[in-house]
């Protein structure tokens, strides 16, 4: 059975981190772009960062400012976000989620998701 499940949300203060994994079963994962969303209620699913399967680049929402980062363990079939600088616009529930061809912005473009973590950002 494919799955992905997330991992490491919270609530946090403004200025600190937080480490979000996605671990992978029944597939495996390196063969996948693996893409990192967010979403809060009333607002779409956004694009927060990707990490392509082939070639090893990663992508990340302009907006975030070099804040985040995003990793993958292919031994462990994980991938990572950490967080750093966490702003209270940061929270949202963040989900990941697997591409069989490549990394896009788009949420219709990914094949499986986990069911997201939340992440909240408050002192």
């Amino acid at each position: 059975q494919v799955q992905l499940v997330e991992s490491g949300g919270g609530l946090v203060q403004p200025g600190g981190s937080l480490r979000l994994s996605c671990a992978a079963s029944g597939f495996t994962l390196r063969y996948y772009a693996i893409g990192w969303f967010r979403q809060v209620p009333g607002k779409e699913r956004e694009g927060v960062s990707c990490t392509s399967s082939s070639d090893g680049n990663t992508y990340y929402q302009d907006s975030l400012q070099g804040r985040f980062t995003i990793s993958r363990d292919n031994a462990k079939n994980t991938v990572y976000l950490q967080m750093n600088s966490l702003k209270p616009e940061d929270t949202a529930v963040y989900y990941c989620a697997a591409a069989s061809i490549y990394c896009s912005g788009r949420a219709d473009e990914y094949d499986y998701w986990g069911q997201g973590t939340q992440v909240t950002v408050s002192s």
